[in-house]
């Protein structure tokens, strides 16, 4: 009899419908062209520096977040080490810039074929481990990472972090040393990232994640290469991880140590946790609300990280859940209410 694990409780909150299918996909594609026409009709109508510069931030963190997420909430695995493929996506997306001067969009194609390499030898120590184990053997290389970063300050700039802002080549009449065009590039690039992540989280593949957190040695016996699963999942979640790194890195123009740092992983755990693990969106509400509460918190007080450790600790302790995730529970109970007096009503 296998010994049950943290997550085999959740095979019941796994739901039982089939993959996403081309209506779905459709229906998706739909709502994102929405939002992204939305946002970019509040920057024409409000054209504050403020909220452009918030909407960017938030843009290269939910992506992030919900890279992040598509280990914890659908893999079962928790990363204390994320933040490391955010941070080498803004270096090694700088570096190319300052280094080889190429178009943007092929240098953000290296920085993503560099960050899966990347993955791809991190993920074949770490998968092998479970549990706590994986955990702080991904923050222990992340520490590795970062560790470089500051030491190699002929590259990287050390402490510094990386000098003389990045080169940024206009390319298909875009220019994204303008802040209205960096402004779309960014909200189009967390469109795009969480349409391929939402695809991917509701595929065959994303399912067969969803089996192996909820029962491993199950999936095993089903004959699934649990290994070879998990580790394109570390691959593919570093590689969105790595796409916020370089929207942050255009919007700072420059990468610091501090986007690598043990602090990074932690605010996406913070974001998932507060906006919601079991949603999709989740991740994304979790990087509004953190975003706001630090840009607030910082204003009213010197003791933020007091008063953020605060409410953290209610959304931890006192709520158990994110904000999507209530607003989810709400909705399924809404809905069986809805069902259950309309079944009472067809009754003779």
């Amino acid at each position: 009899m296998s010994k049950p694990t943290a997550h085999t409780n959740r095979a019941a909150d796994t739901p039982s419908r089939p993959p996403i299918g081309r209506a779905s996909l459709q229906r998706d594609i739909i709502i994102a062209g929405v939002a992204v026409a939305a946002l970019i009709l509040l920057r024409v109508i409000w054209p504050s520096p403020a909220i452009t510069d918030f909407t960017i931030r938030v843009a290269a963190y939910a992506i992030f977040a919900t890279s992040l997420n598509l280990l914890v909430g659908y893999a079962g695995m928790v990363s204390f080490g994320h933040g490391m493929f955010f941070g080498f996506g803004a270096y090694c997306f700088g570096l190319v810039m300052q280094r080889l001067a190429l178009p943007i969009p092929i240098a953000i194609l290296i920085t993503i074929t560099a960050t899966a390499a990347l993955a791809l030898v991190v993920g074949a120590i770490c998968i092998r481990l479970k549990d706590i184990y994986f955990s702080f053997i991904t923050l222990a290389f992340q520490m590795l990472i970062y560790s470089l970063i500051v030491a190699w300050v002929p590259l990287t700039g050390g402490d510094q972090g990386l000098q003389g802002g990045i080169p940024r080549p206009s390319f298909l009449g875009i220019n994204l040393a303008t802040p209205l065009h960096l402004y779309i590039f960014a909200i189009v690039m967390l469109a795009l990232s969480l349409l391929v992540m939402r695809h991917i989280a509701e595929s065959s593949f994303g399912y067969t994640l969803r089996m192996i957190r909820d029962n491993m040695e199950r999936a095993s016996f089903l004959g699934i290469n649990v290994y070879l699963v998990r580790l394109i999942a570390f691959m593919v979640a570093g590689v969105f991880a790595s796409l916020g790194g370089v929207v942050m890195a255009l919007f700072v123009s420059g990468a610091y140590p501090e986007f690598s740092n043990w602090t990074m992983s932690g605010e996406g755990i913070f974001m998932i946790m507060m906006g919601g693990i079991s949603t999709f969106i989740g991740p994304t509400a979790g990087a509004i609300i953190l975003s706001l509460l630090n840009d607030v918190v910082t204003r009213r007080t010197e003791h933020h990280g007091l008063a953020l450790g605060i409410v953290i600790l209610v959304f931890a302790l006192g709520l158990k859940k994110g904000v999507t995730d209530f607003a989810a529970d709400w909705w399924r109970a809404s809905g069986d209410s809805k069902g259950g007096k309309q079944a009472a009503e067809a009754r003779p």
